[in-house]
């Protein structure tokens, strides 16, 4: 983020970034002992491949692309291949960085299940996805499973309403989708949960990051644990597909 706005920080740098945040957010996941979907570019699994490795015997690892800044149509396969390699799983679905627009016979034919790179809401200067389902469904053989939105208005239930609304807003905002739809599906990054505040990006971007986040993070898997359990997105779709 901090490079789409002028600021020039290293690779070597955001990996250091993106890794101590992943530590950090298996520490959480650990504890509360729950397992959760994470999507990873291949470039990142090629520098860190035994946290790679270690976090997929818990997690689903899933695809990211290759790199997070540019992408080409063969990095649908050459990221997946590469991710199964360090892995030792099966990589069964796709987010596509920033949520870009990924044709699903490419997704398809790259061996994947699922993807999941819809906000199906309006954001200016991003995306309009109102038109397209809320929910999980089917488009040419591949199934889509949208992050989640608040009935009806749409409200994106995403990692920037997290650290801006009030946390009880944003807590009944995600039980009323939850007990509407059946599932729930947030997503976060993991540099969001080490301090970021020095990085020249917009303050809503790190108003809360850190400790702060964390603990957030960790009073919103609590009060979730009272209404449903979690899965991986692999496992919600598969069981759905055999209803």
């Amino acid at each position: 983020m901090p490079l789409e706005y002028g600021e020039i920080i290293s690779e070597e740098e955001q990996l250091i970034v993106g890794h101590n945040g992943t530590e950090c957010l298996s520490s959480i996941l650990a504890q509360h002992k729950i397992n959760c979907t994470l999507f990873t570019t291949a470039n990142y699994a090629l520098h860190y491949p035994q946290q790679i490795h270690e976090l997929a015997k818990q997690h689903e690892i899933g695809s990211h692309t290759f790199y997070h800044s540019s992408f080409r149509d063969e990095d649908l396969l050459s990221s997946k291949l590469k991710l199964e390699e360090i892995s030792g799983v099966t990589v069964s679905g796709l987010r596509m960085p920033r949520m870009r627009n990924v044709e699903m016979p490419d997704v398809k034919k790259a061996g994947y299940m699922y993807d999941s790179s819809i906000n199906p809401t309006f954001l200016p200067g991003r995306y309009n996805n109102l038109h397209l389902p809320r929910t999980l469904y089917k488009e040419k053989d591949v199934f889509r499973l949208p992050t989640s939105v608040t009935p009806h208005l749409r409200i994106p239930l995403f990692w920037l309403a997290f650290k801006n609304l009030p946390y009880y807003v944003f807590k009944q905002m995600a039980i009323q989708t939850l007990r509407n739809d059946s599932y729930l599906c947030l997503y976060f990054h993991p540099w969001e949960f080490i301090d970021i505040h020095k990085y020249k990006i917009p303050g809503y971007t790190k108003r809360l990051c850190g400790v702060a986040l964390q603990q957030r993070l960790n009073q919103l898997i609590r009060d979730l644990k009272k209404e449903g359990q979690f899965i991986t997105s692999q496992t919600y779709i598969k069981e759905k597909a055999l209803l």
